[in-house]
């Protein structure tokens, strides 16, 4: 299953927003099948902070491990967001 952040916006900023996109996203999210991986993709999301990001992906880590995969990115953004969140939470993203 691929996940189009741009759906929820171009620009994704801040905790409440980003955890009111991941429980909306949750019923999605039953949908998918015990194999089946989770791709978040950034194509079109101008700018991603570290709060949103922490709310929608965190979760989603905890929740899938090894079945998540960001897909990479070009935008300074987006890059500079999984950093911090890596560092900070002392783990690391899969990229595709």
């Amino acid at each position: 299953m691929k996940i189009q952040l741009k759906k929820f916006g171009e620009v994704l900023i801040s905790r409440p927003t980003g955890k009111d996109a991941y429980i909306g996203f949750l019923p999605t999210l039953k949908n998918l099948s015990e194999n089946e991986n989770l791709e978040v993709d950034f194509e079109g999301v101008f700018s991603l902070s570290p709060s949103w990001a922490d709310e929608f992906l965190t979760p989603m880590l905890q929740n899938f491990g090894n079945r998540l995969f960001l897909i990479k990115s070009q935008n300074p953004s987006v890059l500079t967001t999984i950093e911090i969140l890596e560092e900070t939470n002392n783990y690391k993203f899969q990229m595709s």
